[in-house]
């Protein structure tokens, strides 16, 4: 974490403070900002390589807030969250986050995420492509990896680095059954094996982009022990 610049965004002082050491031991550049228009400020004049996020917050809450980074930067995003539901992570991702932690957590474990996300937002598109980038494209969905475009119907799609990795992991390993553990040490780490419901959420979230009919899939198919993407005939 030497020299990385880390925004933390979240009104718990107390919180803030345990973060700022825990990435400023790291290495890191810490700066905090204890609301929204504060850490929109900061994100200006900063220009982190990270962002902390809280989502309950007074105010502009989590989620508001990451839709807002989202229209500037595509900076990683962690969300801290003490909700335990699937459908308040969803939420997380569907406003742009990379990643989230649940709350209570270890300085530790926030670190391994953070360098996790960090290494996935640079090597996400790092595989080969020797066929000038363009992976895929059936007419209905195109993948470009060195240039980071997905498009549905011609029209792009966002994906965060950790759904585009996701997504490129299952397409370089096409018509193959790619184990949960096999995803999460690929496109997560070795730190996330044993947190097989990432891969539930992010595959979910990236049916809602991809796929004609989320509920009957055509690209991401569900496997015993894991997922498959199938290749499609061109239109």
């Amino acid at each position: 974490m030497k020299n990385v610049k880390v925004l933390v965004i979240d009104d718990d002082t107390h919180l803030c403070a345990l973060l700022k050491t825990t990435f400023s031991r790291a290495g890191a550049h810490v700066y905090v900002a204890y609301g929204g228009a504060t850490g929109l400020q900061m994100l200006y004049a900063h220009r982190p390589d990270l962002v902390i996020l809280d989502i309950m917050m007074p105010g502009t809450n989590g989620w508001d807030m990451c839709r807002q980074i989202r229209q500037l930067s595509d900076v990683p995003i962690i969300m801290l969250t003490a909700l335990q539901d699937d459908s308040e992570i969803v939420r997380g991702l569907e406003a742009g986050a990379d990643d989230y932690v649940t709350k209570p957590f270890s300085g530790d474990v926030l670190l391994a995420r953070a360098r996790a996300v960090l290494r996935r937002h640079g090597s996400a598109v790092s595989a080969d492509t020797a066929d000038g980038g363009v992976v895929y494209d059936d007419g209905h969905l195109s993948i470009d990896m060195d240039g980071r475009r997905v498009a549905v119907g011609g029209q792009p799609v966002k994906l965060s680095a950790t759904e585009l990795g996701v997504l490129i992991y299952l397409l370089q390993n096409a018509g193959r059954v790619c184990t949960f553990e096999q995803i999460l040490t690929n496109v997560w780490g070795d730190e996330y094996r044993d947190s097989a419901d990432h891969v539930h959420v992010y595959v979910w979230h990236l049916r809602q982009k991809l796929e004609k009919n989320p509920k009957q899939p055509q690209y991401i198919l569900t496997e015993p022990i894991g997922y498959s993407f199938q290749k499609r005939p061109a239109d």
